[in-house]
Order: C-alpha cells, then structure tokens, then sequence
C-alpha cells in the first residue's frame, strides 16, 4: 500500500508526481499512445490556489479555465468526454454534491459521505479518470478524499485546484472549516510525446529552486538522476 505523503503546496505536488513517475516508472501502453506508468501515490495537499508560485512559473494558464469548466459545468466541455460537474451535481438525476451535504448536516460524524463518478456498464473511453469523492467532517473540519483510477502527472494540478473550491463549496454549506484533501492516484502516468515538455519543467524548476519542499513520510523530492533514461520513442534507455 502506497504511503501517506503530506505537501506544503500544489505547485509541489505537481513537481513530486512528475517526478516518480519520471523516476520509477517503466513502458505501458494507452489508447492515445505510449505511457511511462508508476505505482501507485496516496498524498494530503495542504495549500492550493492559482497564485501558487510554482503553478504561476510553470503551469499554463491557458488551460486554467478549460479544466476548471470540467467541474463547473454540468454539460461536457470538448475536447473532455466527460463532465465531473455533471456527474457531481445530477448523476442520474442525483445532486450528489446536495445529498452528501444533507447526510452530513443530520450525521456529522458519517464515513458514508462518499459519492461516485462512474456507471456500470458505460462505455469504455467514458470512463472518468476520478472515480470517487469522499466527504468526512473531524475535529469541526470538513476532509475530503479524492480517488483516480489513471491520472497524467503533467496536468494533474489543473485537477486539483478546482477540487479545493469543490471541497471548500460543502465546507461552507456546512458551516464547517475546510479540512485536509487528500489524493490517492492508482496508476500515475506521463504520455511519452510529453517527455520533452516534463524535463523542461523539472528543469527549470531545479534551477529556480522552486517546490523543493519535502513530503513527509517518505522520499519527496529525488535529485532527478534518472531521468535521462527517459526515449522519447516509448522506451527506456538501460544504465
């Protein structure tokens, strides 16, 4: 089982995630073309926000809002297949963001706060990349869990900022302070046609000296040594 590993910041987040992926993974394959996959991560992220500075330096803010209308919006945005505000807000016809603030307004010490994203049965390339929401309220503070089946480290942090307002939208319906986001991604992965875009990223990062926090337990922040192993023609170069 994946450890719990704790971040300051999303911006450090996003540079850890790449980073393992990067330095411990290996060849897969994906319907949009090969991967390098890693194991699996469980995280707690303690700050997010736009204004992040490692997000500000090396993010793309021209995706900013195209992936934040895939969880405000309740119709499908292209290119997405899916809407997570759709599946959040009327799920076959459920608010599922309404009933799980219901059940903990009446039972505020409930672990069933939880609500999926998926469909029996659905097509497969439907199949949205963030299974699961889980909702829990300890110590006067609203926690949240959020679990993905696949996710691309190099875009991930477009997910997690708008899961922050997601949490903090049922922390104020509540009443409740916001507590921590935690984050469990079963298969991490980087596209190889983006292993160009993620060695320029990790390396100006190394070079501004941003997100070189540590995550806590376990390594956080490798020194990036492997990453020259990295083909951009779906393999990995051998020692």
């Amino acid at each position: 089982m994946a450890d719990l590993l704790r971040f300051a910041s999303c911006g450090e987040t996003w540079l850890w995630l790449m980073r393992h992926v990067w330095n411990e993974g290996g060849p897969a394959e994906d319907d949009r073309g090969p991967i390098i996959e890693a194991p699996a991560v469980l995280f707690e992220i303690a700050e997010l926000g736009w204004d992040d500075p490692v997000l500000r330096s090396h993010g793309d803010p021209g995706k900013i809002t195209l992936y934040s209308s895939k969880f405000s919006e309740v119709t499908v945005v292209p290119p997405f297949k899916y809407s997570y505000g759709g599946r959040i807000r009327g799920l076959q016809g459920v608010d599922q963001l309404g009933w799980v603030t219901g059940l903990l307004r009446a039972r505020p010490y409930s672990k069933s706060g939880w609500i999926s994203l998926t469909v029996p049965g659905e097509r497969p390339d439907a199949v949205p990349c963030l299974t699961s929401l889980a909702f829990r309220i300890r110590e006067g503070r609203l926690a949240m869990t959020a679990t993905f089946r696949s996710q691309n480290a190099l875009t991930c942090y477009l997910n997690y900022v708008p899961l922050r307002s997601i949490q903090n939208e049922v922390a104020d319906d509540l009443g409740v302070g916001r507590g921590s986001m935690r984050v469990f991604v079963d298969v991490p992965h980087i596209y190889v046609a983006d292993a160009a875009a993620v060695e320029e990223i990790l390396g100006r990062s190394e070079r501004d000296g941003l997100g070189e926090g540590e995550a806590l337990p376990g390594p956080a922040g490798r020194s990036g040594r492997d990453r020259g192993r990295l083909r951009p023609d779906g393999g990995l170069r051998t020692p």
